[in-house]
């Protein structure tokens, strides 16, 4: 494939949504290269030098035709800029370059806004076709209809270097979408919302970043009764960074799912709130554990969306000596689990009890289905003083001074024992887990 210039060009939409905007498509395109421009309406872009990174210029171009069809634009690859955007305008496709001056010569005045724009006074000298205009002498060109008309020709046949002025990417993603149908129920915005997510996925790879938080607003039709408001808005997080528009899709869809519209959907906006740098896919012929993962991650997230935050939680761990303070349980799947804090080197019970049970003593020995025999310990913890729990004249301080040890029951197997300073000099043992 010769072609190294692609022209995209927005097209009317039967589907309930107006053409997308040229700079937002020029803006999903600079994620295949950065060398991208508008003109008259359309986008060109010259990705030649790219190509490599997606494997070969099929492999792109198969890329950018799939990105198009869910934007609804058409596609038409030439070697030349002016000549894509001629072809794109008639039909679209690809030209190889020796075949470029042939298929130019037989696209009609229209196809070039230099030429076209001459069309009356060419269709009186009997030219129909760009090749026509071609071969009418140069100097005679210049002289009636100007130079720009005879540059645009040697462009876009290639015999001229071309120049345009490359558009850049902008700090941050906000893209708008005006329904052509009044939308009364919220699943059915996921239509236009995948269109804006398409955007916004080209956004991301273009900065090499990944999504972790993003929110779509809608805004009522104008017929709107007053108390329904101006419109809502849906904020979606994600417990790693993606870039992926399905696996958006699918929680936006969760989440869409238990929204009740107030009124007509007119309009849609969508805006990336969250972004993280991504470092992408690995491409190993050894299987990557991360990447296995990842499917866990999204089912849990699609549950949190069907159930609510609360339904899925992560155990964190805290910088707390206090074994009822070392973990609590977060629901937000993306919060980074800190290390572990060292500790004495005793080993700690897998199970341990919600409220400590308090020990009977017989000749100064803590007994649990038989005198205990105590193994290992003292491991002394202490602190809490900072702790409150309740507020007010109600609050209570959570501060604790335990010695806890490894002891073994004659009936119950390994525990785990403390013993307390209560009021004055008296002492108590409490039980507060177990090892099997």
């Amino acid at each position: 494939m010769s072609a190294h210039w692609v022209a995209l060009l927005p097209l009317p939409q039967p589907t309930g949504s107006w053409p997308i905007d040229p700079m937002a498509l020029g803006i999903w395109a600079l994620q295949f290269t950065p060398r991208v421009a508008l003109q008259e309406g359309a986008v060109l872009a010259e990705v030649s030098a790219s190509a490599r990174l997606f494997g070969g210029l099929e492999r792109l171009c198969q890329c950018m035709q799939h990105g198009a069809a869910e934007l609804g634009a058409r596609v038409a690859w030439a070697p030349t800029g002016l000549a894509a955007l001629a072809l794109v305008r008639h039909g679209g496709g690809r030209v190889p370059e020796e075949a470029l001056a042939s298929r130019l010569d037989a696209l009609p005045l229209q196809a070039m806004t230099a030429v076209g724009q001459h069309q009356a006074t060419l269709a009186r000298v009997g030219c129909r076709t760009l090749g026509q205009v071609r071969r009418l002498p140069r100097g005679g060109l210049v002289r009636r209809f100007g130079a720009p008309l005879l540059a645009a020709l040697d462009q876009a046949y290639g015999l001229r270097p071309e120049a345009y002025d490359w558009i850049t990417l902008p700090p941050t993603f906000q893209a708008r979408l005006e329904l052509m149908a009044r939308v009364e129920h919220a699943p059915a915005l996921l239509f236009g919302a995948r269109r804006l997510l398409v955007q916004m996925a080209g956004w991301l790879a273009a900065r090499h970043c990944g999504v972790r938080a993003f929110t779509l607003h809608w805004h009522h039709d104008a017929m709107r009764a007053r108390s329904a408001g101006d419109g809502g808005a849906l904020t979606v997080h994600t417990s790693q960074p993606t870039q992926s528009v399905e696996h958006c899709m699918r929680l936006l869809a969760e989440h869409l799912a238990q929204v009740v519209l107030a009124a007509p959907v007119g309009e849609l906006e969508l805006s990336a709130d969250t972004v993280e740098p991504w470092a992408g896919t690995n491409h190993t012929l050894l299987p990557d554990p991360q990447r296995q993962g990842e499917g866990i991650h999204a089912a849990l997230e699609r549950i949190q969306a069907r159930l609510g935050p609360q339904a899925v939680c992560l155990p964190v761990l805290c910088a707390d000596h206090r074994p009822e303070w070392m973990q609590h349980w977060h629901s937000d799947l993306a919060h980074r689990p800190r290390q572990a804090t060292a500790g004495s080197g005793m080993p700690l019970p897998p199970w341990l009890l919600e409220v400590p049970l308090r020990l009977e003593e017989r000749q100064h020995r803590p007994h649990y289905q038989g005198p205990l025999q105590l193994l290992l310990g003292p491991d002394r913890v202490e602190g809490g003083w900072w702790h409150r729990s309740g507020q007010g004249s109600d609050a209570q301080a959570l501060n604790v001074q335990r010695d806890y040890w490894l002891a073994r029951s004659p009936h119950a197997g390994l525990l785990w024992v403390f013993q307390q300073r209560l009021a004055g000099d008296q002492a108590a043992w409490f039980l507060h887990g177990y090892f099997g």
